[in-house]
């Protein structure tokens, strides 16, 4: 059985970085992109796990991501 490759979803390179956001306090994460420009953060899904980060990270076709905190 032949699997279709899977299509990444686009986001601008040259504009965003892919960043997790960690909370100190809570030990929240949530996976978006940050402006390079401007430093807004755009949250796309919550971390919850290694499973959640993977799926972000093959989602968005990303190979390092870095936390912030």
């Amino acid at each position: 059985m032949f699997r279709k490759k899977q299509r990444h979803q686009e986001y601008d390179k040259d504009r965003f970085i892919p960043v997790i956001r960690c909370s100190i306090c809570t030990g929240e994460q949530a996976a978006g992109f940050k402006d390079i420009q401007t430093g807004r953060f755009e949250e796309i899904m919550l971390i919850r796990d290694e499973k959640d980060q993977k799926a972000f990270m093959e989602r968005y076709g990303v190979r390092e991501v870095q936390k912030e905190y």
